[in-house]
């Protein structure tokens, strides 16, 4: 089995399973998503990522909405079998042993990707080392450092061990993995016996190296100061081309890194590659625009219609594009099924009741300034107009702030606030922990997605893709996929206007209040003029838009043609 996998595939999170808090948010769920389509289309594939025996966190909100943060608690054990290869990295001159974890993908056909989860809790260890496989993105810039370095470096040493030898590909998920080069030039030194790093090992591993960066703006990227770099990672080869990897002086750049030692670049949308081609303008950056693991994200009432009409379409997601033919009473009671479950499940976690027939808004993401979570809230008696002339609505929030970003809990808190002021007219549910679980329960019930980040922030965005295999339109800034996915009126609507000739200018950068106020007027204008007028008095024409996002962007918005497209472009299968 060993011998015939020829990609890998390195992230440091990846969410295989809601019971594994293994992932933080979109990078984890579409690293999981990916693996799920190799297995499905038998592409010889290995997973690496790192353990996270804690987690992320588990979040907490008061009544106010203040944010706390819990360690997850689970059992490795009950989800992976313990392998007895050892491999070590060497931190700060200390030799750290790592042990991996085996957890099986098997696709529709039987195929099998495993997925090895590193692990350096061992009593081999010291009690800081033992640590660095507990907390994903957890710690200081040291600590991020040496979970880094074992991902990368002890991730290519693990998959030797387990007898790994014939791989091609090197595919790092984002600049996280990007140490996984410097163990690859390792290899390459010697193999031909030499003291210094050529030309030639450089390109070498290049041709083996695929790198996908998520990043749109500079302040996102992992930077280590190379202090830091030269105390942890010690005497390698790699710092005699420091001056080539580090785009600032003194500076460890792994975007970079991972930039530099690739063939092959991408960004995750057509725009995150036009903004990353002016942002890294020495390198040439194509684009794969991302996709969602459709028999992960369908819904069972609405997998049920898709599977009475459309049998192949697991197998085939192309076929979603006949879903502009389903019978519309069919889609509409599938929908209402997951509806029901969505108020259920908020009753429980908010104790707050819900009206079935009333339109209902959902928004999940992380709370953080550029998502922008609180646009909605910019004129609170505009929404109250609206909603008492035009008609009710509801809304229902979700979404975790990293535990160092003041500013994103700040952002739940004004929700938390926004629910006060609403009420009686508006009801405001915000559900805490969100997760794979809850995302699962929440994205097919919601009558609209919304999504309102600042431009040109968002690399991609998948929450939207998998509202539409839902059937659930979207009402977007026109920003990461959004801009290939609308047709207004048709998938869904679009929130204002963009000029993709003009270049990237500094500016666009910036979240200012004036871009925030005109968004939101025009957001208050489609809901007022567009959007509830058509949910309540012309329902075949919003079951029609309903049937549009899941025929036209679930057809094309999934892992199943991303992949084939890394398969092309980056792999060469």
């Amino acid at each position: 089995m060993t011998e015939d996998r020829k990609i890998t595939y390195f992230s440091m999170e990846i969410g295989l399973d809601p019971r594994m808090p293994t992932y933080s948010g979109g990078l984890g769920i579409l690293a999981a998503d990916t693996i799920r389509s190799s297995a499905d289309m038998a592409v010889p594939t290995v997973g690496i990522t790192l353990l996270a025996r804690k987690g992320y966190f588990h979040q907490r909100l008061d009544s106010n909405g203040q944010q706390g943060e819990q360690p997850e608690n689970w059992n490795v054990s009950n989800f992976m079998q313990p392998l007895s290869n050892r491999i070590s990295v060497v931190l700060e001159g200390r030799t750290v042993q790592v042990q991996s974890w085996k957890y099986r993908v098997s696709g529709i056909s039987g195929y099998e990707v495993p997925v090895f989860f590193l692990d350096t809790d061992l009593k081999e260890n010291s009690p800081y080392d033992r640590q660095l496989s507990h907390y994903l993105y957890g710690g200081d810039q040291r600590y991020r450092l040496c979970q880094e370095i074992i991902l990368g470096i002890g991730g290519v040493r693990m998959l030797r061990s387990l007898g790994y030898h014939n791989i091609s590909r090197f595919h790092m998920n984002e600049g996280h993995a990007a140490m996984l080069a410097l163990e690859l030039l390792t290899e390459e030194i010697e193999k031909t016996g030499s003291d210094s790093i050529s030309a030639e090992h450089i390109d070498a591993v290049r041709a083996k190296c695929v790198f996908t960066t998520h990043t749109p703006v500079p302040a996102g990227q992992d930077k280590y100061p190379m202090d830091l770099v030269r105390q942890v990672l010690g005497k390698h080869k790699v710092l005699e081309i420091e001056n080539e990897i580090c785009c600032d002086p003194d500076v460890l750049n792994m975007t970079y890194l991972g930039l530099h030692l690739s063939h092959y670049i991408n960004g995750v949308s057509r725009e995150h590659g036009r903004v990353s081609s002016q942002m890294f303008g020495s390198y040439v950056v194509d684009s794969i625009t991302n996709g969602v693991h459709a028999a992960t994200w369908v819904s069972k009432p609405m997998a049920s219609v898709l599977d009475r009409h459309l049998p192949s379409w697991r197998e085939n997601n192309f076929s979603l594009r006949y879903a502009l033919s389903l019978p519309g009473e069919e889609i509409w009671s599938a929908h209402m099924e997951a509806k029901r479950r969505l108020l259920d499940y908020i009753k429980q976690q908010t104790n707050t009741n819900m009206d079935l027939d009333v339109f209902t808004i959902g928004f999940a993401r992380r709370a953080t300034a550029y998502k922008r979570a609180d646009l909605l809230f910019y004129d609170i008696e505009r929404l109250k107009k609206i909603a008492s002339k035009v008609g009710k609505f509801q809304l229902v929030f979700a979404g975790k702030a990293h535990p160092k970003d003041q500013e994103g809990k700040e952002i739940i808190k004004k929700i938390f606030q926004a629910k006060q002021l609403l009420q009686p007219g508006i009801k405001l549910a915000y559900l805490p922990n969100y997760n794979m679980e809850a995302a699962k329960i929440l994205i097919p019930g919601v009558d609209l997605w919304l999504n309102t980040p600042a431009p040109p922030h968002e690399a991609s965005g998948t929450s939207g893709m998998k509202a539409a295999l839902n059937a659930v339109p979207s009402l977007s800034i026109l920003d990461g996929w959004w801009i290939e996915g609308y047709v207004e009126g048709l998938t869904g609507w679009a929130i204002g206007e963009r000029d993709f000739n003009r270049p990237l200018q500094p500016s666009d950068q910036e979240n200012n209040d004036q871009n925030g106020a005109k968004d939101a007027q025009i957001l208050y204008g489609k809901l007022e003029s567009v959007i509830l007028p058509m949910f309540y008095n012309e329902k075949k024409g919003y079951l029609g838009i309903m049937k549009g996002a899941l025929a036209l962007n679930g057809s094309f918005f999934n892992t199943q043609r991303m992949l084939e497209e890394y398969i092309l472009k980056a792999y060469f299968l």
